[in-house]
């Protein structure tokens, strides 16, 4: 497959930092929650959206008593780093979680859309999770060709997650990925990412290590490096320090 093609729709298979705080489910005082958040760079799985520029997010959570639950979570991207000419993402879950005591089950589906789009890209997936206490696990599978590349249906991520509340408004998270891409020569990749945040009047400010072990040489058609239209490349798993600021209402 040719390298620009398959650069755009791998962007848009790795574009969700906010993803796991959108789909947990709002306070119980209310059924309805929504969110908010500025970053400094769009990092999916690891991966630049927005080629190295902030992006804005936000989107609302529905939660029943019952465990069901569905969303929506958006942001930009960039037209030129993988979303063959769109520049907004557009996703849509829904699913069932309960916590039994420490432990906790998370299980759904994920549908990332691209409007605007040609050719279209978009990606199905199913997920199941589980966690306890601060500790967590998430595995999500796609059930189609993965943000429409051709013969990589089955493809799959793994998530790791960390958290830790020190007190006083200030909080650790840490994270831990393995992506498995079908029948993508150098697709298979990991990735990491270890932050702090601090809570100040319900504003939440982060700032993020995020690192891959998909980089190479952009000359090479490597699947992770990206092209603007005059021609600049940039390596999207590069390490980069991610600055956050979140709001839920």
């Amino acid at each position: 497959m040719h390298k620009t093609v398959l650069s755009l729709a791998t962007a848009a298979a790795l574009a969700v930092p906010m993803l796991a705080a959108a789909q947990s489910a709002p306070a119980p005082s209310s059924p309805v929650a929504g969110n908010m958040s500025l970053v400094s760079e769009y990092r999916f799985r690891g991966i630049d959206q927005t080629f190295g520029k902030p992006a804005l997010q936000g989107g609302f959570d529905y939660a029943h008593a019952s465990g069901v639950y569905l969303g929506n979570w958006n942001s930009n991207v960039n037209p030129t780093a993988g979303f063959n000419g769109a520049n907004l993402e557009m996703d849509f879950y829904g699913g069932w979680k309960k916590a039994f005591g420490d432990f906790g089950v998370d299980l759904g589906a994920i549908f990332y859309w691209y409007p605007g789009s040609d050719p279209k890209v978009d990606n199905k997936e199913i997920y199941l999770g589980g966690s306890w206490k601060t500790l967590s696990a998430k595995y999500y599978h796609s059930i189609d060709d993965y943000f429409s590349v051709p013969d990589t249906k089955n493809s799959w991520y793994l998530d790791f997650s960390f958290t830790h509340d020190f007190g006083g408004g200030w909080g650790l998270v840490a994270h831990y990925g393995i992506f498995e891409f079908k029948n993508i020569d150098n697709g298979d990749y990991n990735d990491w990412k270890l932050g702090v945040t601090k809570d100040i009047g319900g504003w939440v400010f982060g700032a993020a290590y995020v690192d891959t072990d998909a980089k190479g040489d952009c000359g090479a058609g490597e699947p992770y490096c990206f092209f603007n239209p005059v021609g600049k490349s940039r390596d999207a798993g590069k390490a980069t320090i991610v600055f956050s600021v979140a709001k839920t209402f």
